[in-house]
Formats: C-alpha cells, structure tokens, sequence
C-alpha cells in the first residue's frame, strides 16, 4: 500500500498565482507546492483525501488514471474545488463515486456543488453519492480490507477530520489543536503526516514550534511537515529539523 502527497501548499500554493514565490529558492524542485491533497493507494482501489484545485495536475503528474472513493478533510475551498475533476471517473466508470464528509462539509459541497450530486436544469447526470463519515470505515480491497479511522480536530473556527490508515499512517493536513483525550490515537505510528503552515503563530494552523511539539509527544517514526506556506523554503526548514521529520514535497510516496 501507498500513501502519495499529491500537494503540500498552503491555500495559494508555491508559487501564488501572480508568480511570487516568497522566500523559497525557485531553483529547488521541492519549493513547487500545489494545494494539499492525498492518495491512499491500494492494490486494486485509489482513495482520494481531498479535491484540492489542483487535482487534475496532481493526478496526471502521478499517473493517477482511477479515483474510487474520495474523503473530505473540511469544507476550505482550497480542499473542496477541485471536485469538478472527479467527473472523468464517472464517464469512465459509468458509476457515482462515494464520497464521505462530515455535516458540515456535506451541506457545503450540496450547496456549493450541488450539480455534482443531483440532476439539474442541464443535462449532466450526478457523479458523486455523498456519505456520512464514520469513526471507522472499511474498504474492500479485492482481497482485502483498508481501515480509515476517523479523528476531529481543530482548525480555527471549523473542525477538520484527520484520517489514519491501517493504524500506521495519520494524515491531519488542517490542524490547529488536538484535543487531549485523543492523542493515544496517535501514538505509535510508522508516519504522522502533520500541518505546519510556517514560523510565526497562526490561528487556523500549527507553526513549526507547536507542530514539533506535537511530534515530541506522539514520537512517530517519521514525521512529515505539509501544507507548508511560500515562507518556507524547503532546504532551510530541512536543516533545522530533527532526523525523523522532514518537509513534505509534491508527489512523495510513502510505502507502508
């Protein structure tokens, strides 16, 4: 199984539209950041975390050609707007995807989206069957089972979900507090794949200070540092981390 960061930008990705790349190198690769989303790879089914805008670039760029179930983190435009890409895998299919969100995110996205999930005035038929998320969710695999469990967590005024896969793999890209009482859900992990927007404090996201700190705590094997800001220039945030954590980079694979 694989677990493939699609993007690791913040909202206005590296570089933002008008070109500005902040303080990263334009000269190093991993500084090219698109909007965060992930890939759970398995042997015979791909589950998607997130519609990011970027989506279509993400899934041509990892040769992505089939997307079966797809998870939503939060309702942020910057995790949700890329849900238009989705329609290929209907055509190609010629079934609905299911897709799973907590309430409110699935009233945002019928809102927002409302053509993806029900027959309009036009002729286009829906693409995707909304479902509510559940503590633990089980997808069949051919021979197998993947086990997503399901975690609320802060970020800012809006609750995100943070998936962890097979009890081996957290993916918590939107965080700015975890409660307390569930930090034995991340205890003993291969991977602890955590936000940490930039230098200074913010009121949505984890800093680099507030996220090692979580890092110290869970003791991970390996700690990923994403949705990483134009502030954050990839060598200069590697040199100063610990050797089980690095930054993340569009299209890093983890095999577990």
């Amino acid at each position: 199984m694989q677990f493939i960061i699609l993007g690791c930008g913040s909202s206005m990705g590296v570089p933002r539209a008008d070109g500005d790349f902040g303080n990263c190198n334009p000269k190093i690769k991993k500084n090219y950041r698109t909007r965060c989303s992930a890939l759970i790879k398995g042997k015979f089914k791909n589950i998607l975390i997130d519609t990011s805008p970027d989506l279509r670039t993400q899934l041509i760029k990892n040769k992505i050609n089939n997307i079966d179930v797809v998870l939503y983190s939060h309702m942020h435009a910057d995790q949700t707007h890329g849900i238009n890409d989705l329609r290929v895998f209907y055509i190609k299919n010629k079934k609905t995807i299911p897709v799973f969100a907590d309430n409110a995110t699935s009233n945002y996205l019928s809102k927002t989206f409302g053509y993806c999930f029900k027959r309009t005035f036009n002729e286009y038929p829906p693409i995707l069957n909304l479902n509510k998320i559940k503590k633990k969710m089980y997808f069949s695999d051919i021979d197998d089972e993947i086990l997503i469990e399901t975690i609320n967590v802060k970020h800012g005024k809006v609750n995100s979900i943070c998936y962890i896969v097979e009890k081996k793999v957290a993916y918590i890209s939107d965080v700015s507090e975890i409660a307390k009482k569930d930090y034995y859900h991340f205890k003993n992990l291969k991977y602890l794949i955590l936000d940490c927007l930039w230098y200074e404090k913010h009121s949505s996201h984890l800093n680099l200070d507030q996220a090692l700190k979580l890092i110290n705590i869970f003791k991970p094997d390996k700690a990923i540092l994403t949705n990483l800001h134009s502030k954050v220039d990839y060598n200069k945030l590697k040199k100063i981390l610990p050797k089980n954590t690095i930054p993340a980079f569009d299209g890093l694979t983890i095999n577990f």
